[in-house]
């Protein structure tokens, strides 16, 4: 009876969004207790990173209704990640953090059940990620944002009228917080802008030319770095850095300590040191906790319609005041990501020479000096000569055998094309659909294929 009561305390807020309707529902929303349930018994959900903000997603998400939930982390516990990683205690330091949170959340949250995966993003297979409803993000560097990115849009399919079908479609919710500072976004490939489209919105990595570094630091983080990119490697010759070595680390701030105290440089610290050369971004539990219930609402919404979803990217800015934004980011339709990219429908008898040759003829292309590549292979590269040479005798093989005979796939080319009088390069994206090697119904014929 007890824990009758408790569900229902627990469900209370949640059951007004799920079982009565709204102005601003989705179109495909039907409440009831159905949905309710529906939702703790099917929906699946992957946290992508079990930091400071993925311990807030996993616990808001546990309240929130979902059940069954996993998430993904190949970092250890340290002791600098006590303070606003709550879901941490010291006797758990060295240990991985997705398996601890996981662990934590579920002896808290009744009913709840959480996968952890110790693990780099990359080690688990591509279909892995497709068993999952809504992916949501609490990563920390432009590169795995990347990734799952260009992992999600793999899913997207286009039908001939280069509309995504929705059956494809996999959500993504991202979050990211620095400082006082933090963002909240919706990215559904196909509609909205995915990560790809808006990559200007991160700034560029911060980097040291190696010669002030040598010759004239000025700044704490350039004895830092003095300390980590030249000195170990003339100290530790051929040793590999290891930056979650804890006396790989005090060595580089000893050096670096030692290189300030020369140039009357102040402010080296053993936090700063780790900051530096770990690329660690500040962080603020308040902060996350803010951006975490943001990402949480728009994955509740997404998953179940009860509203609408935001439209498309919050900003939160804490540092002196309160200021909330929401920007409406416009998708990139060639984007080369989620984008539909160009349509051919090809024999399975095509070579790669012939396809080259139809590339310069397609009115949509017209693309001349043609190199291909599908998924990381170099089919054909026009230059360098070395690789040239090395890729000719693609030329005269099927470009169906080429793919690993599958029968419809991405690839990308490169070359020159003609825009008002004038010769530029470009990078294209296109959809192949191989004739007679699968069922293929309602495509246009495309440039004469």
């Amino acid at each position: 009876m007890a824990e009758s009561r408790v569900q229902q305390s627990r469900s209370r807020d949640l059951d007004k969004l799920l079982l009565r309707p709204g102005n601003l529902v989705a179109p495909t929303f039907e409440p009831g207790v159905q949905l309710r349930d529906d939702l703790q018994e099917y929906a699946r959900i992957l946290v992508i990173g079990a930091g400071g903000l993925g311990c807030e997603l996993l616990k808001d998400l546990a309240l929130s209704g979902f059940k069954n939930l996993e998430v993904i982390d190949m970092d250890r516990i340290e002791v600098t990640n006590l303070n606003r990683q709550f879901l941490f205690r010291l006797e758990d330091v060295g240990k991985p953090k997705a398996e601890v949170a996981a662990k934590r959340v579920m002896e808290r949250v009744s009913g709840v059940n959480i996968v952890p995966h110790f693990c780099r993003i990359e080690d688990k297979e591509i279909d892995f990620y497709k068993d999952f409803i809504i992916i949501v993000l609490g990563l920390d560097s432009v590169e795995a944002r990347s990734y799952i990115n260009a992992v999600a849009c793999g899913f997207l399919e286009y039908d001939s009228d280069d509309n995504p079908i929705e059956e494809t479609v996999k959500p993504m919710v991202d979050g990211g917080t620095e400082g006082f500072k933090g963002h909240a976004r919706v990215i559904i490939p196909g509609s909205t802008p995915c990560f790809e489209c808006t990559i200007w919105l991160f700034p560029p990595q911060v980097k040291f030319p190696l010669c002030t570094l040598a010759e004239t630091p000025r700044t704490a983080a350039h004895c830092i770095e003095y300390a980590h990119l030249i000195k170990w490697d003339e100290v530790h010759s051929g040793k590999t850095f290891d930056p979650d070595d804890p006396e790989h680390m005090k060595w580089v701030y000893t050096e670096a300590v030692k290189r300030a105290e020369l140039f009357g440089i102040q402010g080296v610290t053993y936090s700063l040191t780790q900051g530096v050369v770990k690329n660690i971004i500040p962080a603020i539990a308040s902060t996350n906790a803010i951006i975490s219930a943001a990402c949480t609402l728009e994955t509740l919404k997404l998953a179940s319609g009860c509203s609408k979803t935001l439209s498309n990217y919050l900003t939160y800015n804490g540092v002196e005041g309160l200021h909330i934004k929401v920007t409406e980011f416009v998708r990139d339709k060639d984007c080369l990501v989620c984008g539909p990219g160009v349509l051919l429908e090809l024999d399975t008898s095509v070579t790669l020479q012939k396809f080259i040759d139809m590339l310069e003829e397609h009115p949509k292309l017209l693309l001349s000096k043609a190199s291909v590549r599908h998924q990381a292979t170099n089919l054909y590269m026009q230059v360098p000569p070395v690789l040239e040479e090395m890729t000719r005798s693609n030329l005269n093989l099927p470009l169906f055998e080429l793919m690993g005979k599958v029968s419809k796939d991405i690839i990308h080319v490169t070359g020159t094309t003609s825009k008002d009088d004038k010769k530029t390069s470009c990078l294209r994206k296109l959809r192949l659909v191989f004739k007679g090697a699968d069922v293929v119904t309602d495509l246009d014929m495309a440039g004469g294929a």
